[in-house]
């Protein structure tokens, strides 16, 4: 099998790690990195002992697959530029800035058959994994993702900097469409807002009350899933799942009995997860693990919180 040529768009802190992981895997072939900063191409490339490109369009032509991990106001532009070229892509989140945005990149994707993969990392995460056989019909999700203030990623608000991860997770797990949204937000290191809450109810009734702040003095990843007879934890940053279900018989009377299962899953790399998943759609012609449809979606709702968000000073 003759190597996959990839290149990595935007070469930032994330990029970086991109174009590592590319340049690992076996049977890949790293052609080029591209950035607007020729010095960061430059630096990138030189580590990884690969090409360096200032625009992005001298790569067409040269390969078959991209990770587009430029601002987000660029993803639509750049992202078509590669899909129109019948190039495979797998671009960060959010997918794009607006869902005629989304919209075109799925056409051009479908059009094309190409496999059009957005960056949801955590659906790579080994928690989420745990879960298979474990979760029936969530009624109640309680989910917080903090994290210190850095100002990559400052571009956009904290609900599509932050929130959209739960937010993709969230719909990904609930599988029913939104009913209706009520949202709070304030900025307060930036112009946008910096912590975010929004409460989702499905219309299978299921509710989930979301949290996310980048203006906090530590990091967490958690998620609380209340279903009938189970309660379930899950800390997607140290990887562990607590699950705890009620059992037969009874602790005291009146008190069910409770089976508590605890667990710590082995450290993963998620990013190089990935892209091996993204590798292995194209070669065997399978639809991604995260769509750009399923991007679309959690934009769609992340836009509707932005569009309700009530915010509290301004």
């Amino acid at each position: 099998m003759s190597a996959l040529r990839t290149a990595v768009i935007g070469v930032g802190y994330l990029g970086n790690f991109h174009a590592q992981k590319y340049a690992a895997i076996q049977g890949v072939e790293l052609v080029g990195v591209a950035d607007s900063d020729a010095s960061r191409a430059a630096e990138i490339a030189s580590a990884l002992g690969t090409t360096p490109y200032s625009d992005h369009h001298d790569l067409i032509g040269k390969v078959d697959a991209v990770s587009v991990v430029v601002p987000t106001q660029f993803h639509h532009a750049v992202a078509r530029d590669f899909l129109a070229a019948g190039v495979h892509v797998l671009i960060e989140k959010p997918i794009s800035v607006s869902i005629a945005e989304a919209d075109e990149l799925i056409a051009i994707a479908d059009e094309k058959k190409l496999v059009f993969q957005v960056g949801h990392l955590e659906r790579f995460n080994p928690v989420l994994v745990a879960l298979e056989g474990v979760l029936i019909q969530p009624l109640f999700i309680e989910s917080v993702r903090i994290a210190p203030f850095k100002p990559r990623g400052t571009d956009v608000n904290v609900v599509l900097d932050l929130m959209i991860h739960d937010i993709e997770l969230i719909q990904h797990i609930v599988k029913s469409p939104v009913e209706r949204i009520d949202a709070i937000g304030a900025p307060v290191f930036t112009g946008e807002e910096d912590i975010a809450n929004a409460r989702i109810a499905f219309e299978n009734g299921c509710v989930a009350n979301v949290t996310a702040s980048r203006i906090s003095l530590k990091s967490e990843r958690k998620m609380r899933i209340f279903q009938r007879d189970a309660y379930i934890t899950l800390d997607f940053q140290n990887r562990k799942v607590l699950v705890a279900q009620k059992g037969s018989g009874e602790l005291f009377p009146g008190v069910p009995n409770v089976k508590v299962d605890e667990r710590e899953l082995e450290a993963s790399d998620a990013l190089l997860s990935e892209i091996e998943s993204f590798i292995a759609a194209i070669r065997e012609g399978k639809p991604p693990q995260v769509s750009g449809r399923d991007g679309k979606m959690a934009l769609e709702t992340a836009l509707k919180i932005n569009a309700s968000l009530d915010r509290v000073f301004s």
